[in-house]
């Protein structure tokens, strides 16, 4: 029971973080898609990726289809911007 319990947990966990990233990463600005808005993170972890999925779920949030992250820095306490298009 306890098996079952932890897999339906883990699924329905891992179904919700799809959804919040619902927006696709891009290299340079899409065709055919327009510029709404910019958004910003930070985290104080030092990787890259905690960072880029605070911006994803950001973008997500904002009803973004795609999003271009125009600057991050930091050392140990990390920062970005997000352009965000649809």
């Amino acid at each position: 029971m306890k098996n079952l319990t932890k897999a339906f947990a883990v699924i329905a966990l891992s179904t919700a973080s799809f959804a919040t990233f619902a927006a696709t990463e891009v290299s340079s600005a899409p065709a055919g898609e327009q510029s709404i808005g910019v958004v910003s993170a930070s985290t104080g972890a030092s990787d890259l990726t905690s960072l880029q999925g605070k911006l994803a779920a950001k973008a997500a949030q904002e009803g973004a289809t795609s999003y271009r992250i125009i600057s991050a820095g930091g050392d140990n306490y990390l920062y970005g911007t997000a352009e965000l298009y649809k």
